[in-house]
């Protein structure tokens, strides 16, 4: 199946097969390598917790592809534990570290914590940091309400960096994609009303897929699940899949 011209792609946090789905991804090899077989992306969440060497990286990719990408989330040290300050070293290894996935790293993703308000002159230094470093697409899931206004905003733009439009949303306007658009459009889903465990009924699904198509995006439109917890994520991006390239 070729991708439409809004090249949506669908995948999750992490590529565990339930049960459930694992007659739709056969074959023999590892679960990514079973996964990336049918999905086009997956989310590296570990790394928020745990550095990963250049070779696992490396070994990763290697089991994906030529097309598969994967987002990888920034650690905590980053983003939770120095609240985007003094972030030069901890960055500098992370990026190298990454660098492992080559031309398969298909996003970083910066997840902040709730608690984290926005000031400009901590967000303007962090992603100039990480601007002079990595030119990729850098996506950026803010859940603290300040972050929903029109100076963060500019700042997402002038630094390139799309704001994740997350389910379940902090305010109404987190639902929806922003910031800078000119990379990556990134939906990040965790599952509502019980997030990491509720399934998304096919109408939601539906919806975003005629969302995405009133957007006419030319760049990479990823919808990652997140809704892990009871296997939902998997059953959801392949049916998403399905909705955006089934013949018609």
């Amino acid at each position: 199946m070729k991708p439409s011209t809004q090249k949506l792609v669908a995948g999750t946090a992490g590529w565990s097969i339930p049960r459930a789905v694992g007659d739709t991804f056969v074959g023999d090899g590892t679960h990514l390598e079973r996964y990336a077989r049918i999905l086009q992306c997956a989310e590296i969440n570990s790394s928020f917790y745990r550095p990963h060497a250049f070779k696992v990286y490396e070994r990763w990719a290697a089991q994906t592809p030529a097309t598969f990408r994967f987002a990888v989330k920034l650690p905590r040290i980053i983003t939770h534990d120095q609240r985007l300050r003094r972030a030069r070293a901890p960055l500098e290894r992370f990026l190298s570290e990454v660098a492992g996935l080559g031309k398969k790293l298909g996003a970083l993703l910066i997840q902040l914590p709730p608690s984290l308000d926005y000031d400009a002159r901590t967000a303007r230094t962090f992603f100039n940091l990480l601007r002079e470093r990595h030119a990729g697409p850098v996506v950026c899931e803010p859940r603290h309400a300040t972050w929903f206004d029109v100076n963060a905003e500019q700042l997402m733009v002038k630094y390139r960096v799309a704001r994740a439009a997350a389910d379940p949303a902090v305010v109404p306007q987190a639902k929806f994609a922003g910031g800078s658009t000119a990379q990556i459009v990134y939906y990040r889903l965790h599952g509502s009303p019980r997030m990491y465990w509720s399934k998304y009924s096919s109408a939601q699904l539906r919806s975003w897929r005629s969302e995405i198509s009133e957007r006419k995006s030319k760049v990479a439109t990823w919808f990652i699940f997140d809704n892990t917890a009871s296997g939902s994520a998997i059953e959801n991006a392949l049916e998403l899949y399905q909705l955006a390239y089934r013949k018609r």
